[in-house]
């Protein structure tokens, strides 16, 4: 069998998505992942224009060999775009052979090494009160992991809080979206390193005093430290012993990681930004990062992601995949295929998506008692409404940017 065709969707049932949908010549349809936040528009066109017409007529059993035809062969490699093409090529070839084998994915990947995984969700407030009250309807549905962000005193907006709904119980998209009568540009949100430096620690110190030392914290700086000040907050953390802390420098800057371990024992996640194994080169023969922060959508798909998967788990380094709101179903459904099959899993962030997401993508996977599982569905388990999916058409939507008090643009 073949490739007959291959359609590239980009719809917003809540927020904006990119789905290929690619057809072999007898009529088995499977499903990817393209969505890149705010960049929507050029991984379409990216698909469109320039992968789909090369893979017509191709064998679709052949997931490696066209992932390797995908990666090596443009001279112009890797970045987000190229990524999530090829990812959204992976996923779709990987749900046609189980589909094809009639059983859910994680059992070509090599069977289930767990019963279930290990979930964290955001519990986010403007203030400590909303705080505690997000994360005991967490603790209440049975969740053991919890992502702890707060408003920082004398900043409005920040990253992961959002003052519409102090209590947290949002549906989370910082992609801004634009109306006709406003700038077609991002929003800009107020950051104070020491402000936030001060704080954060008192927020961990209450928590723990309120939910007690079982209960798995987490927490994402989202890039905005200098080496130097990650270091701190990595050191002030530790009597309250974070799960891990997230993103604490620019991940492009790897040797940044080696001043904050000298300083501190916190375990490190990082990379959702970066897409391939060789961004991780430094970060894991150094044993600098403690867990894998990329998404199937960003890194190349289940099969790039695997192999970032083979190569951290040689030096002890799990998996944390990326999994907000802007992954789309299906691409939650790769990390949860993956995640059940590899032996190095970690934790997997867990954000639902809105109700009118997922009538548009009907998904079988399921949570309870905090444990994620992708169920038993043959391929990915995730079926795509397109005429309903049509029903919602691209909104253009940006992600804010970040300046210092004194306007510097810093990072987001």
């Amino acid at each position: 069998m073949s490739i007959h065709s291959i359609d590239v969707d980009v719809s917003s049932p809540g927020r904006n998505f990119v789905t290929a949908i690619v057809t072999t010549s007898d009529g088995v349809v499977g499903l990817g992942d393209a969505t890149l936040n705010g960049r929507e528009l050029a991984v379409a066109s990216y698909l469109r224009d320039h992968v789909a017409p090369t893979l017509i007529g191709r064998d679709e059993s052949q997931i490696e060999s066209t992932w390797q035809y995908l990666y090596r062969s443009p001279y112009w490699r890797r970045g987000p775009v190229t990524m999530a093409a090829l990812a959204a090529i992976d996923m779709a070839l990987w749900d046609i052979a189980a589909k094809r084998a009639g059983v859910p994915l994680y059992r070509l990947l090599g069977g289930a090494s767990r019963t279930g995984l290990l979930a964290y969700v955001h519990a986010s407030g403007s203030d400590l009160a909303h705080l505690d009250e997000a994360i005991r309807g967490y603790v209440e549905q049975g969740f053991q992991a919890v992502r702890i962000q707060t408003g920082v005193p004398g900043l409005g907006q920040i990253y992961g809080v959002h003052d519409s709904d102090p209590g947290g119980a949002y549906e989370y998209e910082p992609a801004g979206r634009l109306t006709s009568d406003a700038p077609r540009r991002p929003a800009e949100e107020t950051w104070d390193t020491a402000a936030y430096l001060r704080h954060l620690p008192t927020v961990f110190e209450h928590v723990r005093s309120e939910f007690g030392p079982e209960l798995h914290l987490l927490h994402d700086g989202h890039h905005r430290m200098r080496p130097i000040e990650a270091a701190r907050l990595a050191s002030d953390l530790e009597p309250y012993r974070p799960f891990w802390l997230e993103d604490c420098t620019p991940a492009e800057d790897q040797s940044a990681l080696r001043l904050v371990r000298e300083h501190s024992t916190t375990p490190l996640a990082i990379g959702e930004v970066l897409n391939s194994v060789y961004d991780y080169q430094t970060l894991i023969t150094e044993r600098l990062i403690d867990y894998v922060r990329s998404s199937a959508t960003h890194a190349g798909g289940i099969t790039g992601l695997r192999q970032l998967m083979t190569f951290a788990g040689i030096y002890g380094t799990r998996s944390g995949f990326h999994g907000p709101t802007d992954v789309s179903p299906v691409g939650m459904a790769a990390h949860l295929h993956l995640g059940l099959a590899i032996h190095n899993f970690g934790i997997q962030e867990y954000m639902p998506h809105s109700a009118r997401t997922l009538e548009v993508f009907r998904t079988s996977y399921t949570v309870e008692g905090g444990l994620l599982h992708p169920g038993e569905t043959p391929g990915l388990g995730v079926e795509l409404d397109r005429e309903m999916a049509a029903a919602h058409p691209y909104e253009p939507a940006y992600l804010p940017l970040n300046r210092l008090r004194d306007g510097t643009v810093h990072d987001w």
